[in-house]
């Protein structure tokens, strides 16, 4: 038999959350969902991060120099009751026609793209020998290539420089095996650059690579040899192009920071290697002229990011005509 106590219970409980039930669609319809929450801390994160100085500094870059801090002007002011709104537009007209940015925007995408070929050149067959072995060798390898991380990025470019000087390590190497007779010059050259770079970058060739050639499903080689495929053949024709989208992301990810590199060319390079890290931060710190250094910023970030857009719209369009 039913207890009348707790049938009473019951229907008070009821009335209670149908009475609640409007406040709690009012906080369900307001308050973001659990996948929405997730996706939401990366996107706030890109905006605080980078968004927000983003604009802040294509706002200085629209502004005119001055002695102060900060050493720019603002572009809205009011004076005697009226408005005034200015947008400093020479900055980017002499970045436009000076021949010594011009050269160092086109230095700057050549050391990073010979980086990013040297780096595609030694990091495909390393990834492809990882992804081929066992997995407890496999794991040992990855380990190694991650290693660096463990230690300072300064650090390691410095240790660089006790290796490339004239009297440093390698000289002494060659010299004593009698492979050469006087030091190479590769100190303070773009030569240095370009070692410092391959090796500081090359992780990040590697992982993306392995990602992809890991995942391949070797099945396809058997069935290429079984119809009398040769290994470079089944290669060219099976392994490249599946691991088309591990090259690209690599090849991103070293090519956009190397574009903007400033610890490497400083300490490695000479006083003739034209980065436009380089400039960036001699107009900042040392002429002071924040607004020629943010036009000079702004500039680059045009430069890599209006090629990424134009690649990602393709990528996607390639994508939805193969579904």
């Amino acid at each position: 038999m039913r207890n009348p106590a707790t049938s009473s219970l019951s229907a008070a409980n009821a009335n209670t959350g149908s009475s609640f039930a409007p406040l709690r669609a009012l906080v369900a319809r307001f308050t973001p969902s659990g996948r929405t929450t997730v996706i939401g801390f990366p996107f706030l994160w890109l905006t605080v991060f980078f968004a927000v100085p983003f604009v802040l500094v294509l706002k200085i870059s629209f502004a005119d120099q001055q002695l102060g801090i900060p050493p720019y002007n603002d572009l809205v002011s009011i004076k005697d009751g009226v408005v005034h709104f200015a947008l400093q537009l020479g900055h980017y007209v002499f970045l436009m026609q000076d021949d010594l940015y011009i050269a160092t925007y086109i230095s700057s995408l050549k050391m990073a793209a010979i980086s990013t070929f040297f780096c595609l050149l030694i990091g495909y067959p390393m990834a492809y020998y990882i992804a081929r072995s066992n997995p407890a060798t496999r794991n040992v390898l990855m380990m190694a290539v991650m290693l660096p991380f463990w230690t300072s990025f300064l650090i390691r470019v410095y240790a660089w420089i006790g290796i490339l000087k004239d009297n440093g390590l390698l000289n002494h190497f060659l010299m004593a095996i009698g492979l050469i007779h006087e030091p190479l010059r590769l100190y303070r050259t773009d030569i240095g650059v370009y070692i410092g770079m391959v090796y500081s970058y090359l992780p990040f060739m590697v992982m993306p690579l392995y990602a992809h050639l890991v995942k391949m499903d070797l099945t396809l080689l058997e069935a290429a040899y079984d119809l009398g495929a040769k290994p470079w053949t089944a290669f060219t024709r099976i392994t490249l192009p599946l691991s088309k989208n591990g090259i690209i992301a690599g090849s991103l990810l070293v090519f956009i920071p190397a574009v903007g590199e400033y610890v490497i060319p400083e300490l490695l390079g000479g006083a003739d290697t034209l980065m436009i890290g380089r400039v960036m931060w001699d107009e900042f710190f040392n002429n002071m002229d924040w607004p020629m250094a943010s036009a000079v910023t702004v500039a680059m970030v045009v430069l890599l990011l209006v090629p990424m857009a134009v690649f990602q719209y393709y990528q996607v369009k390639e994508l939805e005509s193969t579904k």
